[in-house]
């Protein structure tokens, strides 16, 4: 019995001591896999190929104008109407044209006045006329005065005579005005420009027959045009008059032109508030649309070179280089430009290292190698 006990002991203890051999060469074994693995991934790790080579860059604080920008078009400082004001006649001759320079006084259009003639020559007529009955009834007049007193005239005789002085002198004055007034209807079938200017319009033709009233041509005064900014309730406090402004028109031309006016009122549906810029008469013409800059005082900002900012889906991004040479792609916002050198507003880390060129070829995570420091100049 006991000598079976033992047997039955000594097979425990094997079997213990089996199922601890198995454990350690298990364990022996996934070590070693472990290991292998480690050794497999450093291996993979130091095999990896930097994608880019490239210059780094530090943000600088640079010196900048502050600028506010704006659209708006192109305007005539003041278009004056030009139209007829005689009724019923034909226009006779067309003397300018659209962009013709033009005097003021200067005679634009002629109308047939032969009826205004033939009414000014019975207007004359009649007051030669009426003069010609003034003149007799004076003089009997003037005689009832010198023998009034005297009894040779009843007082019913020398008031009629004086009533008829009085009459006929009336009716010789409003003979006169009606002269006068053929004299003027004579004189607008002329048509004169209202001041120095350009034509910008033009509807009359020869042989149409107008109206009193109706507009014949558009004068852009003393050919004065001016450039008429829409700027936000922001900016508007910034803007002062005399203020120099930058205009660039559609084809890149630029234009200088200063502040005249601010508009008194805000338009209540864009909350934007006109200025009025004066700017040369040169390739500019109103109704073109142009954008406005107007530039306020230096101030201290951090800027990176123009190279160093890549633009995906229409945002704009730096490529930061972190301690490992990993890049990490950060959105920031542009600002103000000072030839190649960029505003940079939200910059995560003023005082990392950035890509200076080649970024739009590198992604978020990639492995570079640095070769030099770029100076921000």
């Amino acid at each position: 019995m006991s000598i079976f006990k033992s047997s039955k002991k000594l097979r425990m203890i094997l079997w213990l001591v089996a199922i601890g051999l198995t454990v350690l060469i298990i364990m022996y074994l996934m070590g070693n896999s472990s290991k292998e693995i480690k050794e497999e991934g450093d291996a993979k790790s130091t095999n990896v190929k930097p994608a880019l080579t490239v210059d780094q860059v530090i943000p600088k604080l640079t010196m900048m104008h502050g600028s506010i920008f704006a659209n708006g078009s192109v305007s005539a400082w003041q278009e004056a109407i030009i139209g007829a004001e005689v009724n019923g006649l034909a226009i006779q001759e067309v003397l300018v044209n659209v962009g013709d320079q033009v005097k003021r006084g200067q005679v634009i259009a002629r109308f047939n006045d032969r009826s205004i003639q033939a009414e000014l020559a019975q207007a004359q007529a009649n007051l030669a006329e009426t003069q010609a009955a003034m003149l007799e009834a004076e003089g009997n007049a003037q005689r009832a005065r010198s023998i009034q007193d005297t009894g040779a005239l009843s007082k019913q005789q020398i008031e009629q005579l004086f009533g008829t002085e009085a009459s006929t002198r009336a009716r010789y004055q409003s003979a006169q005005a009606a002269l006068n007034a053929q004299k003027i209807k004579l004189n607008q079938t002329m048509l004169v420009a209202l001041d120095n200017g350009v034509i910008s319009k033009r509807d009359a033709t020869v042989g149409q027959v107008v109206s009193a009233g109706q507009e014949l041509f558009r004068l852009i005064r003393q050919g004065r045009i001016e450039w008429r900014g829409e700027f936000n309730s922001e900016n508007i406090g910034k803007i002062q008059l005399g203020m120099e402004v930058l205009i660039t028109l559609p084809d890149n031309t630029q234009l200088t032109g200063r502040v005249r006016a601010l508009a008194p009122t805000t338009e209540t549906t864009t909350r934007n508030t006109l200025v009025y810029v004066d700017i040369p008469n040169q390739k500019a013409r109103p109704g073109m649309f142009a954008k406005g800059e107007i530039k306020l005082a230096e101030m201290e900002t951090y800027t990176l070179p123009n190279s160093a900012i890549v633009m995906r889906d229409g945002y704009s991004y730096v490529m930061q280089i972190d301690n490992t040479n990993h890049i990490r792609q950060k959105k920031i916002t542009i600002g103000k430009r000072n030839a190649e050198l960029v505003e940079v507003i939200g910059l995560p880390d003023i005082h990392a290292t950035y890509v200076a060129s080649g970024g739009a070829f590198l992604s978020d995570g990639d492995l570079v190698r640095v070769t030099k420091s770029t100076a921000n100049n």
